[in-house]
């Protein structure tokens, strides 16, 4: 055989040796992955511990005896899975109507939510074009909630106002609890409907299209939509009927049509959270409710209370269900606008809390003590104050720290007791959470209330201004703006809205401004009788005495004003302490002590000076001043 033939052959048989060799390797990996994935079908365990309940297996003893049998085979343990889709869209959904019939229903969901924090969220609303001024929707008419085993509440919340109730405390609380997820289609934007319509704070929403868009789920055919989104993912037709989504929602009795529609919206929500993030079984009885959802939460990550801008960026849906284009800059979510409430600054990821705040450049409790002609203590003060009265020599400097001066005169009135919010020192910290600095004032009771007082509760109130740092003074201003739009409710007394605008659009002048302009800017070039039609106008506004327009008349009615002032315009501060000043002295002092107790209940405070009450100064208005007192408002 020749030098050429023997190398021919070795090359071959390395080549042979080295494909077969590959091809053997292949087949091991795919058998290998094949049954990872049967076991995995058959025994879906989560990582990070979201495993299935396994149900206990006893194992025989071991038997003396030299040749025992054979013992029984061991089954696998047995999994809880989750329910289908199926199962979710089979359970009937709860219709509330009262506070009687959320406080019955709310122990079973609060049960739910301990398993699993997750709510399937959706809203509905009267969409057609009459129902408000301008074109805006209506209120949201119907609030639907799912749990993780397809138990749906269908909140009314009209109901709750025509009958003159307020929401369930429960209700409020559970939907701005940052520890539970609310997930769906666009619940982003339902919440600022409910902050718009009802002062409902939505916290920790996920969008679900952002949660595929991050996983990048591959074989979505027909969109992000909902409809899609079930047809793909659960292979669950929803019925998108025109006449179902622009039925009226604020019937007086929903159809079960109505009521099937809404519930599943909710409950397919639900199932697809689930199913984005590969979940099978409930979690590890072990687990903390806390646990739970900080694993749930690690696979939102950057996408909780974020709007959905994936596709279609800069388009939102028309009341019909189609697209339209907007702005990038939203005026819906303006505060002035009166359409939301401002958003909870804690949710906004893209803009730190506290931006925008100005904190103050020195301590705003100086601790100086004033001292009467005979050494009693009369109240703190800033070192300004103080050394005012040393220059003005009516009082003496007795010590330099702590600053104390002591008056040479008698002082118009002194302390009733030594245990007096006034005569302690206060530390320069804020009192919610203790920060030492990038603190500002708050005021307990907002300025627009109280500069409506009488004069009489307005002289010494510092007791009212507290110091927060910028984090928590953003935080008490969204609650401030819930307890503002109730008072805006309870008393008709709008923040914002077409009723109370202080200037109107007044539709007469601005015909008139239009018909000039647009004979000075075409001139000629208009035909005859539009021409006449646009000078009849002007001259039926100017008065019959005019016989022909002229061009002053033009250039007059050109530059005039089209907004006037509202005659009604009452603002809201006002017409509040109005309502509450019916009641005189009493009435004035229960405001006070509901933005108090407000503070006190929404913000929490750790730091609180131990003498700050809810009832400061009422007991001593009322024996110096009398139940009777004349309030004359500013």
């Amino acid at each position: 055989m020749s030098r050429q033939s023997v190398l021919t052959a070795a090359i071959a048989t390395v080549l042979g040796a080295t494909l077969g060799g590959l091809l053997f390797w292949r087949t091991l990996r795919f058998q290998k992955k094949k049954r990872s994935q049967a076991l995995a079908y058959s025994d879906p365990v989560q990582e990070e511990q979201l495993s299935t309940v396994q149900h206990p297996v006893s194992l025989p003893l071991p038997s003396p005896s030299p040749s025992p049998p054979p013992p029984p085979p061991i089954s696998r343990p047995v999994a809880t899975l989750l329910p289908s889709p199926e199962q979710l869209l089979s359970v009937q959904p709860v219709v509330v109507t009262s506070g009687e019939d959320w406080e019955q229903l709310w122990p079973s969901l609060e049960r739910e939510l301990s398993v699993f924090p997750v709510l399937g969220l959706d809203c509905e609303w009267v969409k057609n074009p009459c129902v408000s001024v301008k074109g805006k929707t209506g209120a949201v008419s119907l609030l639907q909630m799912a749990s993780y085993t397809g138990f749906c509440v269908l909140v009314r919340l009209p109901q709750f106002c025509s009958a003159g109730q307020s929401l369930p405390r429960s209700l409020a609380e559970m939907l701005s609890d940052t520890r539970v997820l609310k997930v769906g289609v666009g619940c982003y934007e339902d919440g600022k409907r409910l902050a718009r319509d009802y002062g409902l704070s939505l916290g920790c929403t996920v969008d679900l299209r952002n949660l595929v868009m991050k996983h990048r789920k591959m074989g979505l055919t027909n969109g992000l939509s909902l409809k899609s989104l079930a047809a793909d993912l659960l292979d669950v037709p929803l019925d998108k009927s025109l006449e179902l989504r622009c039925s009226d929602w604020e019937a007086d009795q929903l159809t079960l049509e109505q009521v099937t529609y809404a519930a599943r919206d909710a409950q397919v929500s639900v199932a697809l959270f689930f199913r984005l993030l590969g979940l099978h079984s409930p979690p590890c009885s072990a687990l903390s409710g806390d646990a739970v959802f900080n694993q749930l939460s690690s696979h939102c990550e950057g996408l909780v209370d974020v709007p959905f801008r994936g596709r279609g960026e800069g388009e939102e849906r028309t009341a019909d269900g189609g697209r339209r284009r907007r702005c990038r800059r939203d005026t819906s979510e303006s505060p002035g606008s009166g359409d939301q409430q401002v958003p909870d600054p804690r949710k906004n990821r893209r803009k730190p809390l506290g931006v925008g705040y100005s904190a103050r450049k020195s301590p705003l409790y100086d601790n100086c003590f004033l001292h009467a002609p005979d050494g009693q203590l009369l109240c703190t003060c800033d070192k300004k104050k103080a050394k005012w009265y040393l220059d003005k020599d009516i009082g003496e400097l007795l010590s330099e720290d702590p600053f104390i001066v002591r008056l040479k005169f008698e002082p118009s009135g002194r302390p009733d007791s030594q245990q007096d919010y006034y005569l302690t020192a206060k530390e320069n910290c804020c009192v919610v959470c203790g920060k030492t600095d990038s603190y500002i004032r708050k005021n307990v009771v907002p300025h627009e209330y109280r500069r409506h007082f009488p004069s009489e509760m307005k002289d010494h109130n510092s007791h009212d201004i507290l110091l927060l740092c910028t984090y928590c003074h953003a935080a008490s201003n969204v609650h401030d703006g819930m307890l503002k739009q109730q008072l805006s409710e309870e008393f008709s007394a709008p923040l914002g809205c077409e009723e109370g605008v202080r200037q109107l659009e007044d539709a007469d002048r601005r015909r008139v401004r239009s018909a000039a302009r647009a004979l000075l800017t075409a001139g000629d070039g208009l035909p005859e009788s539009r021409r006449s039609e646009l000078e009849g106008v002007i001259m039926c506004f100017f008065g019959e005495e005019h016989q022909e327009v002229t061009a002053e008349m033009l250039q007059k009615a050109a530059s005039l004003k089209t907004r006037i002032f509202n005659q009604n315009y009452v603002p809201h501060g006002l017409k509040v302490v109005q309502v509450y000043a019916e009641r005189g002295l009493r009435g004035l002092m229960d405001l006070e002590r509901r933005w108090r107790q407000h503070f006190l209940s929404t913000m929490k405070p750790q730091h609180l000076h131990p003498l700050w009450s809810v009832h400061h100064n009422h007991v001593k208005f009322l024996r110096k001043y009398g139940e009777d007192l004349p309030i004359k408002l500013n």
